[in-house]
């Protein structure tokens, strides 16, 4: 008989293995937890940067940028988000980036709070991507093995469409209307209200509006998707929207009722005013066999600049 001693070595960009242990799933998320409540108090996009990455430190780093134009001091009073009652979806995956999905009980509502860690190597920690709000109903339930580890969306396999595609396939339809793959978009607030409302705004007597929109694409956003119980997918990803306003002969901006808009402003707006979002989506995307469409089941938008001349 040989005796192996020392340690034997797992390597995760080669093997399938679980993303994370649930323990190190549960320290992760209050790691951010922590990170997230001392950013929001002294207002800091350095300190969030340490625990969020991708859309969401996009979007919060902007915000906290923002804000701490009106609180140079900082929020010290500010009332600390709690998460609770966690349930972690751990997909076995080999290679990197490896993701997990925490859904948690949230002290802001009662919605359920679903953020996606990811990390791009083992010596990296653990950041918060993505965050979607959901009520209870609609967090879909995802497929799990013998073991109760997640299946990971690797190249969008029987579903209705490829969860890679979809940054690239969802500006398209906003520019177009089309999404390119049929009617691939189910209507909703952010698919045919947000056409209504470009529809709206491009042209009044005051003023009209351009709107450009651009996939948010890896390295920095990595769409993620995990197959759900019925065939389907849970897919989370991101893009870039640009808006354009430009006054009419005659008219001149003379406020800009935008708190956050104000705060990020870089020039001053007298007859043009660009504003820059991005949006961090989580759908829900059926097989093939099942037909139907692409369900939106959350949308965030943030303000990440704005400039004026």
């Amino acid at each position: 008989m040989v005796t192996l001693t020392g340690c034997v070595t797992v390597h995760g960009e080669r093997e399938v293995i679980p993303a994370v242990s649930k323990a190190e799933a549960a320290k992760a998320l209050e790691t951010f937890t922590d990170g997230y409540n001392e950013a929001n108090r002294k207002l800091d996009p350095a300190v969030i940067a340490k625990v969020e990455t991708g859309a969401l430190n996009t979007m919060n780093g902007a915000d906290l940028k923002a804000r701490r134009v009106n609180n140079p001091d900082g929020l010290p009073d500010y009332p600390e988000l709690k998460l609770t009652d966690a349930r972690f979806a751990i997909p076995a995956q080999a290679g990197w980036p490896k993701f997990f999905v925490a859904d948690t009980d949230s002290n802001r509502d009662e919605n359920r709070w679903l953020f996606v860690f990811t990390r791009n190597g083992a010596a990296e920690p653990w950041k918060a991507s993505y965050l979607s709000i959901l009520s209870e109903d609609e967090v879909p339930e995802f497929a799990l093995d013998k073991d109760g580890w997640a299946e990971p969306v690797t190249d969008g396999t029987g579903l209705l469409t490829d969860p890679a595609k979809l940054p690239t396939t969802y500006t398209g339809y906003l520019k177009s209307g089309e999404s390119g793959e049929g009617e691939l978009f189910a209507d909703g607030y952010a698919t045919s209200g947000q056409l209504e409302y470009r529809e709206k705004e491009s042209r009044t007597p005051k003023y009209w509006t351009q709107f450009a929109d651009q996939p948010a694409k890896p390295p920095q956003y990595v769409p993620v998707a995990l197959r759900t119980k019925d065939g389907g997918a849970m897919a989370f990803f991101a893009a870039h929207h640009t808006q354009r306003q430009t006054m009419a002969e005659g008219f001149t901006i003379n406020k800009i009722n935008d708190a956050r808009a104000n705060a990020l402003l870089e020039g001053e707006a007298k007859k043009n005013l660009t504003l820059v979002r991005i949006s961090q989506s989580s759908v829900k995307i059926p097989t093939k066999a099942d037909g139907g469409q692409v369900t939106f089941l959350n949308r965030l938008e943030g303000l990440t600049a704005a400039k004026g001349d």
